[in-house]
C-alpha cells in the first residue's frame, strides 16, 4: 500500500528540531520499553546522504545519534539530535513497521516500505545488526568487494575503518556512477559478536 510522502520527511526533523529546540519524544515506556528492555543495544552516530532524485524528489542529509535495539526480526531505532533530543523512533516486527515523531505516528506494511517512503531509498535496518559487527547479514546473498568489504542488498559496505568502529555503505546506482545513498555509522563501543 502506497502512502503519501511526509512533507519534509521524518528524518528531516532531526535538523529542524536541532535548530528550533522544540518538541521531542519521550523515551519508550510501558509495553514498548519492556519488549526490548533486555535486547542487544548498539549506540553511536550516523550520517545519511540521499541526493535529490528524478522528478523533483527531495534529497536528504541527516546526521544523528542512534540507538539500535533488538534484532533483524523485531527491533527499534531511536534517533536523536546531537543535543540529545529524541526526534524519531522507528520500530518493526514481522508484518508491520511504524515511525513515531513529534508530529505523530505512521504505520507501514514493513520496514522497507517505511524507509523507502521517508528517504526515497530502502535503508537495510535489518542488515545493520550484522554490518555493525563487520559481517554480511546471513539472510541475504553477499559477495566480497575490495580488500575489506562486501556487497549486499544493493549496498557496497566498506569495513576499512572497522577497527575504530566506523563503517561506510553506499547504495549502488545500476544506472550511473553516483551512489543513490551514502550511510556512515560510528559505534560508541565495539559491538559484541
Amino acid at each position: 500500500m502506497r502512502r503519501r510522502r511526509f512533507s519534509a520527511g521524518a528524518l528531516a526533523l532531526l535538523g529542524v528540531t536541532a535548530l528550533a529546540g522544540c518538541s521531542s519524544l519521550s523515551k519508550a515506556t510501558g509495553a514498548d520499553g519492556a519488549a526490548l528492555a533486555d535486547a542487544p543495544r548498539l549506540t553511536g552516530k550516523f550520517g545519511l546522504i540521499v541526493p535529490p532524485g528524478a522528478g523533483g524528489q527531495r534529497g536528504q542529509n541527516v546526521n544523528a545519534n542512534f540507538e539500535l535495539l533488538g534484532d533483524p526480526r523485531r527491533g527499534q531505532l531511536e534517533m536523536s539530535t546531537p543535543m540529545g533530543s529524541l526526534v524519531a523512533r522507528v520500530s518493526w516486527q514481522p508484518g508491520s513497521a511504524w515511525v513515531k515523531t513529534p508530529d505523530g505516528d505512521r504505520a507501514y506494511d514493513d520496514i522497507d516500505a517505511l524507509t523507502q517512503e521517508l528517504l526515497g531509498e530502502t535503508l537495510p535496518l535489518q542488515a545493520l545488526f550484522d554490518w555493525l559487527r563487520g559481517r554480511p547479514w546471513p539472510q541475504a546473498p553477499s559477495r566480497p568487494a575490495g580488500e575489506s568489504g562486501f556487497q549486499q542488498l544493493g549496498w557496497q559496505v566498506d569495513l576499512r575503518r572497522f577497527d575504530v568502529q566506523l563503517i561506510s555503505a553506499q547504495r549502488m546506482n545500476p544506472n550511473g556512477s553516483e551512489p543513490l545513498a551514502t550511510l556512515r555509522l560510528k559505534l560508541d563501543a565495539p559491538a559484541s559478536p
